[in-house]
């Protein structure tokens, strides 16, 4: 039985977009990526998700750590946890 310290990274599976259509987490606009934006507010890897992708060095397009990306831009943020769009 191995038990996994609170400081190991977590398996990308862990994150709460894992489940999500790759269309709406590399989506170019905010309305379709609304629901990788509001998954990142309960994410359990949502800190380190930033620095694994890289997103603006990498010119990544899609949802990382609770912005959408374009181009290595952020263009749009998730919303405060507790308000809907």
């Amino acid at each position: 039985m191995s038990l996994r310290s609170p400081y190991e990274p977590q398996p990308p599976q862990a994150a709460a977009c894992a489940g999500l259509p790759p269309s709406v987490v590399f989506a170019r606009h905010a309305r379709e990526a609304l629901p990788a934006l509001l998954a990142c507010g309960r994410c359990p890897i949502r800190a380190g998700c930033e620095e694994v992708v890289d997103p603006e060095h990498s010119w990544f397009d899609g949802v990382c750590a609770g912005r959408l990306w374009r181009n290595g831009r952020v263009t749009a943020v998730a919303p405060a946890p507790g308000l809907s769009a």
